[in-house]
């Protein structure tokens, strides 16, 4: 065990944790923070995205201890009130069905258009392969990232 240093949605948080746990089970375990899902464990569906300085990273696969010294943001710094423009355009485009995989969209779409504030159906089809949603709404996050993206220029 380990005192780590992180810094999670802009709050400094002290946890005693093995160096070697994944980010995922910090986030949710020690810091109460369960936006953030678990979903296979490997890096493969994406439902466990968080920003690391900026970055889309499965937290399910990243130590830690490779955290410290960097800027966590988790869904639940996206927005305080849920007014974040991929929230509100989630809603307007009634993305979810089972909303499980939810949240590490809507981070990934948040580093998308953070490097790329208008993407192409091809960009946000590349950036956005990577997460796996079961329900198959995947036309719906494609239209709610093409409204988010309008709504930010």
């Amino acid at each position: 065990m380990a005192n780590l240093q992180l810094n999670i949605n802009g709050r400094d948080i002290a946890i005693d944790a093995d160096p070697a746990m994944p980010l995922l089970w910090a986030i949710r375990d020690y810091v109460g923070l369960t936006g953030t899902k678990f979903g296979c464990g490997m890096a493969q569906c994406g439902a466990c995205t968080v920003h690391i300085d900026g970055e889309a990273t499965r937290s399910c696969i990243f130590p830690v201890s490779s955290a410290v010294g960097k800027k966590v943001l988790t869904i639940e710094g996206l927005s305080e009130d849920g007014t974040h423009p991929l929230q509100k355009a989630w809603i307007e485009h009634q993305v979810p069905q089972c909303g499980y995989c939810q949240s590490g969209q809507i981070m990934s779409a948040a580093a998308l258009l953070a490097s790329n504030p208008n993407p192409t159906d091809q960009d946000i089809d590349e950036k956005m392969a990577g997460n796996i949603c079961r329900c198959g709404t995947y036309g719906r996050i494609r239209e709610a990232i093409k409204t988010a993206a309008k709504s930010n220029a």
